[in-house]
């Protein structure tokens, strides 16, 4: 079996509601995402497909839908608010943890149709998330 690694880099806010840590507060994150995807055979080229090709379809759908936003739970006071200032945001079902965001960023690259079987978020520098496919 064959594995590429694509990281890409994206800033974001969030906080996270019925939460007692620091996080329940509006805070923000450089992240960096790891997706990977996998094939038993290679293309034409002798890949399992472009690096480049790669960056350029699922960094395009990140710096659109994520990058310096805020990932928010859809009931979140603040949402109405920041919509109200013109502030971008992003909303989610559930709180919008690490873990969650390496789910929605595999969830959108699976449906673009790439064989991915695990996204890795980098919250900070020492914190990491992950979510891998049941594929």
């Amino acid at each position: 079996m064959f594995s590429i690694i694509k990281r890409l880099d994206f800033c974001y806010g969030h906080r996270l509601l019925d939460y007692d840590g620091k996080c329940r507060h509006a805070h923000g994150h450089n992240a960096m995402v790891e997706v990977e995807i996998r094939s038993a055979t290679l293309d034409s080229h002798n890949m399992v497909r472009d690096f480049g090709d790669m960056k350029r379809v699922v960094q395009e759908w990140i710096d659109r839908e994520l990058d310096h936003r805020m990932l928010l739970r859809h009931d979140d006071p603040l949402v109405a608010a920041l919509q109200q200032l013109g502030e971008p945001v992003y909303l989610l079902e559930s709180n919008p943890t690490a873990e969650r965001i390496a789910r929605l960023i595999f969830d959108h690259v699976a449906a673009l149709g790439l064989p991915v079987v695990r996204v890795g978020l980098w919250e900070t520098p020492t914190s990491f998330a992950q979510y891998e496919g049941g594929r």
